[in-house]
């Protein structure tokens, strides 16, 4: 009697021991468990830790509760303005409704990805090549909120969606590289010229400062020797004033005239013809020296008195 009493409870202790290992389930700190019985949803919704189920009546769902990150397939799509491009994306959710997950879609992570690829090709055709590539924030949001509404009903929330990469096509490359590097000239040459007019604009105002006190050219010039000799140079420019080049040339233009000693007008030169009545003696007689003119009357010459054939 005894032995059949001990064969039945240790019956009876294996048959709980199995009971207990088929009934028991253990949920983690980051899963929920979903109960179905006989195919029905129990209200209480299992949470972490050690829990029991009615083996082959209940089952148990295990749903994970943590942000899941999911990658977009590249999706072909042809934007606004008529530019093929190939996007890619990244998505984040969760699930916050872990009965909704299980009994309102089959798969809810299969379910996502879908309706993110059909809303990335559908964000592609809205918007315009340069709002893929410089206004991606706006398009996130819009993107998010096109996964969000469906995925409210699974039970999922989207936290975040992030665009990753957009392909172009090559011409396409070269066609904006050529676009940014004629961008880049401009740009340098409005520099350039804005340098330009400072530095003009200084230099003008030196010059006046020069133009003040003409020891600061020679002071200049010497700092320009200075600072091309310290190079170890062979070969030394020496750069030469345009002052000192038009001070003489106006000194070669304009020498000072020395004075000059005022000098007597010449005589003017007489003809005289021999006159045969006259005595021989006048024509012996020398010219006389001119003289300068007295300030009283001037008297009559004697070889004037005897000119009278004098042309």
């Amino acid at each position: 009697m005894v032995e059949e009493l001990l064969a039945a409870a240790t019956a009876v202790g294996s048959a709980a021991v199995v009971y207990v290992a088929a009934a028991a389930r253990v949920v983690k700190q980051y899963e929920k468990g979903v109960v179905l019985r006989f195919g029905r949803l129990r209200s209480g919704i299992r949470g972490p830790g050690f829990t029991m189920v009615v083996p082959f009546i209940d089952r148990m769902h295990k749903v994970n509760m943590q942000i899941v990150t999911m990658p977009v397939p590249a999706q072909d799509g042809i934007t606004r303005d008529n530019v093929t491009v190939r996007v890619d994306a990244v998505i984040y959710f969760k699930v916050v409704d872990a009965a909704a997950a299980i009994i309102r879609v089959e798969d809810y992570r299969f379910a996502v990805s879908q309706i993110a690829q059909t809303s990335l090709r559908s964000i592609i055709g809205k918007s315009d090549l340069d709002d893929l590539l410089s206004n991606r924030e706006k398009l996130n949001q819009g993107l998010e909120l096109m996964i969000d509404n469906p995925a409210v009903e699974w039970g999922v929330t989207i936290d975040r969606v992030e665009i990753k990469d957009v392909s172009l096509p090559e011409t396409m490359k070269r066609s904006m590289a050529r676009q940014a590097e004629a961008d880049r000239e401009r740009r340098a040459r409005v520099i350039n010229a804005d340098a330009e007019l400072q530095a003009s604009k200084k230099l003008a105002e030196a010059a006046g400062v020069m133009s003040e006190t003409p020891s600061a050219l020679q002071l200049r010039l010497l700092q320009t020797i200075v600072a091309v000799a310290a190079e170890k140079n062979s070969t030394l420019v020496l750069p030469f004033p345009v002052e000192l080049l038009r001070f003489l040339e106006r000194a070669a233009q304009d020498p000072s005239p020395e004075p000059r000693r005022p000098s007597a007008a010449p005589h003017p030169a007489s003809l005289h013809v021999h006159d045969p009545h006259l005595h021989d003696a006048l024509d012996a007689a020398p010219e006389p020296a001119p003289a300068r003119a007295p300030a009283t009357a001037p008297q009559a010459r004697d070889d004037d008195a005897g000119t009278a054939g004098c042309i």
